[in-house]
């Protein structure tokens, strides 16, 4: 197969070709509209960051770049600690001075029992809880402007969501001048990172180390219209038990050095090959037009790497950081990466990157596992329960995060379901494409017994099952919803107009609703209100059966009189089956919009039973027990029967992963 590159792919071939020739390194990375290009650290002491300075015309961003990061950070592997030294530049996106920076400190959710994150998960995310006495903290040695100006007299932790004084997760620093619109300031900070052992996404099992959320990353300041946004300002949120994140664009140059036999997985790639001075090993890490940065190390890690490429994927490596417990299923995982790029390639739109990387975490260190960052996932642990199709699942479901969170990138502070949802139901297409596994949507929609509204911040959910249910179940169920209407194939074009329209540019649900309805050229605000901005699901019950033998021309004929009842929200032509003694069946449709309808149907034969949705196309019915009535089974063994089915679904869907 012909290895097709794009002008950024290209350059970046060249510039990992000339730094293994040995020639003089710089790195490039483009101011926001400037024109100009950036210079790289050209092997700076550890912890020391110097400015960038113009050097060659850089390919033009493919985000607006508001952030440009230059990191160096160093890995004490016995104490489980980072040290490090950050410059931020930031330019101010909006039409007012700004004063003040605001700065998310994730590592400090795990500082005490006290912090937001702790008081609403309990220490636990997902199967995994964080161990007893491990807590981990990020401390700011240091704060200053680019000019040395001292800013940590100003600095100021907050907590905008729940007032809880014990969180430092949202810190707040004051600026001797103002940033004025389209203006940039500099910030220097050196910090430092205690380790917890592994939970929720960073820290440390054994020696593996994964370092997600570890540096001090600035919030998102929104121009007015950004989201529906009236007034400019900005998106201010703590650390919570249920939320993910929200970055703003821009470029990142990271150094990190770790013990000589550790090998290092990263966002971005690798500007040249790392230094080994016998003792430490460094590496240095380039990433351009994305919202974040995380790496994994570890000294046994096997690694692989295969170049890849197909339509929309324009040249990449795929690189597998593999843990030895897992060798002998490196295929797995990369045919698993292969066609998820394919796929999404196919039916969303470019991949334009030139990794990506496959961290699996050893086993005991799930909690870093089934995670998504820009260019780097994680996989589950390394177990032994390799016998179905969840291995392949967790890589596909990341890879989609790729799309969703990884350009269109949506604030999942607000609306997570606009990448899990999206994110689970492209995930199902490719289940069931690539590996014949279809979902189960009429079992996956029974579950959902609390639904509530898609478009709400994380936190609001009551438990994190409450918001695994909503935001990945019930939002993959809302997208599958429409696809029954409209067909997959309108379906994907509306999924690829939506991707096309908004890539790295921060859409909100309203957006998403205005590209559906311009493609299908029809509204959908009642779907919205009631699925998506309502906590919505269908519910529709046979209420009551009743049968009596008349008289009609002579001879007996049968009165059949069914009432069915709606208590959730309203579906259009719901199907409805009547099946006789005699195996004769007669099918209705009824429009569902008033609270009940009653059918009489005179028939040679009594009805022997009712069915509502008999092929189970109405994805969003939550309660499909009561879906069916048999006139022949007593009201008091019927209530105890459907008690148990109910029973059965739960049990069944107990070791759904999400």
């Amino acid at each position: 197969m012909i290895n097709r590159l794009s002008k950024r792919g290209t350059l970046w071939l060249l510039l990992l070709v000339l730094a293994a020739a040995g020639f003089a390194f710089v790195q490039f990375a483009e101011r926001p509209e400037s024109g100009k290009a950036l210079s790289a650290l050209n092997e700076p002491a550890p912890g020391t960051l110097e400015p960038p300075a113009p050097t060659v015309d850089a390919p033009k961003p493919l985000s607006k770049h508001i952030v440009e990061y230059h990191i160096s950070v160093q890995l004490d592997a016995q104490q489980k600690t980072l040290t490090g030294a950050e410059s931020l530049t930031w330019k101010n996106p909006g039409a007012e001075p700004v004063s003040e920076l605001y700065f998310h400190l994730y590592p400090n959710a795990f500082q005490s029992k006290k912090s937001t994150f702790n008081r609403e998960s309990g220490g636990k995310l997902r199967q995994d809880e964080m161990k007893e006495g491990s807590f981990g903290h990020m401390s700011i040695e240091s704060i200053a402007t680019e000019s040395g100006i001292d800013l940590a007299h100003s600095m100021q932790y907050v907590q905008p969501d729940d007032g809880n004084k014990q969180d430092q997760t949202l810190m707040k620093i004051r600026l001797p001048q103002p940033v004025p619109p389209g203006g940039e300031t500099t910030v220097k900070f050196r910090f430092s990172v205690k380790l917890p052992v592994v939970f929720a996404r960073m820290g440390y099992s054994g020696d593996f180390v994964m370092a997600g959320q570890w540096f001090p990353k600035i919030a998102v300041y929104e121009p007015k219209g950004t989201r529906g946004r009236a007034e400019e300002g900005w998106n201010l949120h703590q650390y919570h038990g249920n939320s993910e994140f929200y970055a703003d664009f821009g470029m990142y140059n990271v150094r990190i050095e770790v013990p000589t036999n550790y090998t290092v997985a990263a966002t971005g790639f690798p500007i040249k090959p790392a230094s080994d001075d016998g003792t430490k090993k460094t590496y240095q890490f380039y990433a351009d037009d994305v919202h974040d940065f995380a790496w994994a190390a570890s000294p046994n890690f096997l690694y692989y790497e295969e170049p890849f490429s197909a339509p929309n994927v324009p040249g990449a490596k795929i690189k597998l950081y593999l843990d030895p417990a897992h060798k002998s299923l490196k295929d797995r995982y990369l045919y698993a990466a292969k066609r998820a790029l394919t796929k999404y390639g196919e039916w969303f739109g470019e991949y334009p990157y030139s990794t990506l990387s496959i961290v699996i975490p050893p086993k005991g260190a799930n909690g870093a596992g089934g995670m998504e960052y820009p260019t780097l996932v994680t996989g589950w642990e390394a177990s032994d329960k390799t016998d179905s199709f969840e291995l392949e699942r967790v890589i596909v479901h990341e890879i989609g995060h790729q799309y969703w969170y990884g350009m269109v990138a949506s604030n999942e502070f607000e609306e997570a379901w606009l990448d899990e949802g999206f994110t689970s139901y492209a995930e199902d297409l490719i289940m069931a494409s690539e590996f014949g596994v279809k979902p189960n949507y009429p079992l996956e929609s029974s579950y959902v017994t609390n639904p509530e509204p898609l478009k709400q911040s994380s936190w609001l959910y009551g438990g994190h099952g409450r918001y695994a249910d909503n935001v990945y179940t019930r939002g993959k169920l809302v997208l599958a919803g429409i696809e029954a209407k409209i067909g997959q194939k309108q379906m994907l074009r509306v999924m690829k107009t939506y991707f096309d329209r908004w890539k790295f540019k921060h859409p909100t649900t309203s957006d998403f609703q205005a590209v559906l309805e311009s493609v299908t050229k029809t509204s959908w605000a009642e779907y919205f209100d009631q699925f998506v901005y309502g906590g919505g699901m269908t519910d529709y019950a046979i209420e009551h059966i009743q049968t009596r033998k008349v008289k009609q021309d002579d001879k007996s004929v049968y009165e059949n009189a069914v009432l069915i009842k709606k208590y959730g929200g309203h579906y259009t032509d719901v199907p409805i089956r009547f099946h006789f003694t005699d195996g004769s069946e007669v099918d209705k449709t009824w429009d569902g919009r008033d609270p009940q309808v009653l059918y009489t149907i005179t028939s040679e034969a009594p009805i022997e039973w009712a069915a509502i949705d008999p092929q189970q196309t109405m994805i969003l019915e939550t309660r499909r027990i009561n879906n069916f009535m048999q006139v022949s089974v007593d009201s008091k063994w019927r209530v105890r029967w459907n008690i148990g089915v109910v029973k059965l679904i739960e049990t069944l869907l107990g070791g759904v992963a999400w």
